[in-house]
């Protein structure tokens, strides 16, 4: 659609520079200020300008002569001093785009994406539905694209989060294996129990300080694998890791593979990462200072020469325990294929669909060994707070001697959710007078103040469900909660998607549910309505016409004509473009923002032509063939962001 012609006007450009004035330039194209200008503008002759020492407009009359005709161009004029505008052939554009769009081709090399990442140890919060929904979205722009990616959902299965709540079940509460596994079975869900289970440990910690030796030796048994201990925190993270990815397949969430971190340790990943940071000088062993005993990375790795002075970063303690950052360097390392050695796999998930999911082991499979990780690139999405070590894990790769893979490892950062006031109200949270005119309320999973996902996406189906049984009466129930189900997880990924990533959100109910304004339902809600134009038509006892052989070149150019239509249709057809541009820019924002302008641009369309009652034969299925191309484009830019077209509204 647009982004082929788009691409072919900008390889002609590219051509014309290099014949005519021998230069491999890069430049970009813009959309004209004004629609009767064009459909396309070229400002690279102001570029030049000084490197050719010729005005612009020269250059690109020059410019405009050498690169003659394009395919799909009905006219280029050198307008404002300098700017090239490109006009299209409308005809031939609506015909290309009337035969359908070529797959994407495949792009090669293999990219990574790791998101989600939830410590095992208590249920999901409305964080980390931002990260898992950035993930997913991006996941989606990729392969929209023709990209090859592999999904990853790190397990920290061994860290302080799942050593707190074992601690917690085994000193602070005394339950045994037996005790902790009658819990799971139970009535009430366990990460809901280890929820609070950890906010009270926390606060045992905070009350009684030397209780922090139930967590030290908790850790080091976690992590040798072995004893009651280790048992209990094998128990406790498998089954939260279960009802996490149940959470996440409410909004369509799925994962290819679940690296873990006990894998890391037991399959020596980290000792194999250790010896290779020691050999190549990557960190050295601390003799004096607080860090006496410790392996450290030099500050000058990942602050610069300049600030050489600050502290230097630990990679193992003197007690002998890796910390985060050191196990991460060698995940890092492994997805890349740099490690020389390889995880075991098992079954882990099987969905509905057919998909597998995969975990990580530490024991030879009687299975087809899968292939994970050897990414050519790697996005880790974690919070914008977690920049600093991200910068240490690209550190260690830069001085191991990795440098292409360091520039190709690239921390999909975002901000914090919170929740407005009005939105804690709507959940019976108790404000002080002063937090009340806060902007926003940050929440803790450690101090048990925030929204468990599953209670967020609950209450988002039950409001739903209440309106939709309002303007559907006639459907049975299980139908009104499918509908309603699929309108809260859209409102819920829409909302989390139409911030820009380093914007901190404050999530209200009211605002995330409106069918009105820049929201998900409002998007649905366009796309349900070019649905029920055809299903209105099969209800009359018509078919659908066939575009193909109804619509003529001279058709399309007496429509066309109508400028309205025309810009209509230009919108409708940028949505390969819009995911292209914003995948390029890592903004997943940018597809969210043109769902929204498609939906509104159909509205008018919607309004402004009469398409059923329409009495010119050839202009109704003009108009409906335009129907059903917004209907397909709002379609699939929704399936980009990861939300469904209900059955109704």
């Amino acid at each position: 659609m647009f982004h082929n012609l788009e691409k072919n006007i900008h390889a002609a450009f590219r051509d014309g520079l290099l014949a005519r004035f021998g230069l491999d330039t890069d430049f970009g194209l813009e959309q004209p200020r004004q629609s009767s200008f064009g459909e396309i503008a070229v400002p690279v002759a102001f570029q030049l300008a000084r490197t050719l020492k010729q005005p612009p407009a020269k250059i690109a009359a020059e410019l405009v002569d050498v690169v003659g005709s394009i395919p799909g161009v009905a006219a280029m004029e050198v307008a404002g001093n300098g700017y090239i505008n490109i006009r299209f052939d409308r005809a031939a554009f609506a015909e290309t785009v009337l035969k359908g769009d070529a797959v994407p081709a495949s792009k090669p090399g293999k990219t990574i994406i790791e998101h989600t990442n939830i410590n095992p140890n208590k249920a999901a919060h409305i964080g980390h539905l931002r990260n898992a929904v950035l993930g997913d979205t991006f996941v989606r722009m990729l392969r929209a694209g023709g990209r090859r990616v592999e999904v990853q959902n790190y397990i920290d299965n061994t860290g302080v989060q799942v050593a707190d709540v074992v601690a917690g079940f085994h000193f602070l509460e005394h339950k045994t294996l037996a005790d902790v596994a009658a819990l799971i079975n139970g009535a009430e869900r366990f990460d809901f129990i280890c929820w609070e289970l950890y906010a009270r440990t926390s606060q045992h910690y905070k009350d009684n300080p030397e209780a922090l030796a139930w967590r030290a030796s908790t850790l080091h048994e976690i992590e040798a694998g072995t004893g009651e201990l280790a048992d209990l925190a094998h128990l406790v993270a498998d089954n939260i890791v279960k009802l996490h990815l149940a959470t996440m397949l409410r909004l369509n969430i799925q994962y290819d593979v679940l690296p873990r971190e006990s894998e890391i340790l037991h399959l020596k990943f980290w000792a194999a990462a250790f010896e290779l940071l020691k050999d190549r000088k990557a960190i050295y062993l601390e003799t004096e200072g607080k860090n006496a005993g410790c392996w450290v990375m030099p500050s000058s790795a990942f602050r610069g020469d300049d600030e050489a002075n600050e502290d230097s970063k630990v990679i193992v303690r003197s007690n002998g325990i890796v910390t985060y950052v050191g196990k991460d360097i060698a995940y890092q390392l492994w997805k890349f294929g740099l490690l020389g050695r390889d995880f075991y796999y098992r079954h882990h998930t099987l969905y509905a669909d057919g998909h597998q999911v995969w975990v990580s082991t530490d024991h030879r499979q009687d299975l087809p060994e899968p292939e994970f990780g050897n990414g050519e690139t790697v996005y880790n999405v974690i919070d914008v707070r977690q920049s600093y070590l991200q910068d240490v894990v690209v550190a260690g790769l830069k001085a191991l001697g990795f440098s292409g893979q360091a520039e190709r490892s690239i921390h999909f950062s975002y901000e914090m959710v919170a929740l407005s006031p009005r939105c804690c109200a709507d959940l019976g949270m108790t404000l002080s007078e002063e937090d009340a005119k806060r902007p926003y309320i940050e929440v803790s999973g450690r101090k048990g103040l925030g929204v468990k996902a599953d209670d967020l996406m609950d209450k988002l189906v039950s409001t739903a469900f209440t309106e939709v049984a309002l303007r559907h009466p006639e459907d049975n129930e299980a139908a009104q909660l499918a509908v309603a189900t699929e309108i809260a997880m859209g409102a819920l990924r829409y909302f989390l998607l139409k911030f820009t990533r380093n914007t901190v959100i404050a999530f209200d109910f009211q605002e995330a549910l409106s069918f009105e304004g820049e929201t998900g339902p409002y998007v649905q809600y366009s796309a349900v309505r070019a649905r029920n134009i055809f299903r209105k038509l099969d209800a009359r006892g018509e078919t659908i016409p066939d575009f193909t052989t109804a619509l003529s070149h001279e058709a399309f150019a007496r429509h066309f004509a109508d400028e309205d239509l025309w810009q209509f249709f230009l919108t409708a057809s940028k949505s390969d473009s819009a995911v292209e541009r914003a995948t390029a820019s890592g903004e997943p924002a940018q597809v969210a923002k043109y769902a929204f302008q498609l939906a509104q641009t159909y509205n008018n369309f919607y309004h402004q032509f009469q398409v059923l009652s329409e009495p010119d034969a050839e202009r109704r299925i003009f108009l409906l063939w335009m129907t059903d191309f917004f209907r397909l484009q709002l379609e699939r830019t929704l399936s980009v962001l990861g939300i469904a077209v209900p059955a109704y509204m």
